[in-house]
C-alpha cells in the first residue's frame, strides 16, 4: 500500500519590510512521505520570502518537472521557479530555460557547501539563477516549529528573517551564493 502525503495547515503572517509586502496567508502544505519536516519548513520559508498573489506550492517531490513553488502568469508562463535542497545542475539549467527567474535555497550545512563547490562554475553561467544557502542550525530549528496546524509570523528586514510561533522564533540569515535577493 502506498503512503499518502500528510497535510499541514499554516496561517502565515508576513511583514517583509525589504519588499514592502504585508499579508496574511492561509496555506495548506502536503508533506510527501519521503520529505522531512526541515525540508517542508524550508519550502514554507521560501514562500514567505517570495509571497505574492500568484505564488503556489506545486506537486513538488511527486513531479520531476516542477519546483517546490512557482509563480505563473495567466497564460501559464513561469515567471518564478523556486526550488529547495541540492538539485542536479541539469535540472537547474532546464528550469532557467523554462522560467524568467529561478531561485534555489540550499540547506544541509557541509553537504550543501560541497554541492556548491561541485556545481558553482556551471551554475554561475546561468543569468536568471539566484542561489542562497540557509544555515543548518536555522533550518533544523525551523523543523521544531512544525505542527499539523501552525500559526506563524515572519518578519523580513535587511536580509534577516525571523520566523516563529507563540513559543519560539528562529533567526535565519540566508547567505547569497549567486545573485541578489
Amino acid at each position: 500500500m502506498a503512503l499518502t502525503a500528510t497535510i499541514f495547515k499554516a496561517e502565515l503572517q508576513i511583514a517583509d519590510m525589504d519588499r514592502n509586502h504585508y499579508a496574511d496567508h492561509a496555506l495548506t502544505l502536503a508533506r510527501h512521505p519521503s520529505e522531512t519536516d526541515e525540508r517542508m519548513m524550508v519550502r514554507l520559508l521560501a514562500f514567505a520570502l517570495h509571497a505574492g498573489e500568484a505564488l503556489q506550492f506545486t506537486k513538488g517531490l511527486c513531479a520531476d518537472d516542477e519546483p517546490a513553488l512557482w509563480e505563473r502568469s495567466l497564460d501559464e508562463e513561469i515567471r518564478l521557479w523556486i526550488d529547495v535542497g541540492l538539485p542536479d545542475a541539469r535540472r537547474l539549467r532546464r528550469a532557467c530555460g523554462r522560467a524568467r527567474q529561478v531561485v534555489l535555497y540550499t540547506y544541509g550545512g557541509r553537504t550543501a557547501g560541497q554541492w556548491w563547490e561541485r556545481n558553482a562554475r556551471e551554475l554561475e553561467r546561468l543569468d536568471n539563477l539566484r542561489v542562497f544557502d540557509l544555515p543548518q542550525e536555522a533550518t533544523r530549528a525551523l523543523a521544531g516549529l512544525v505542527s499539523r496546524t501552525m500559526r506563524l509570523q515572519c518578519t523580513v528586514q535587511e536580509g534577516q528573517v525571523w520566523l516563529g510561533n507563540a513559543e519560539a522564533t528562529v533567526l535565519i540569515e540566508p547567505r547569497s551564493l549567486l545573485g541578489e535577493r
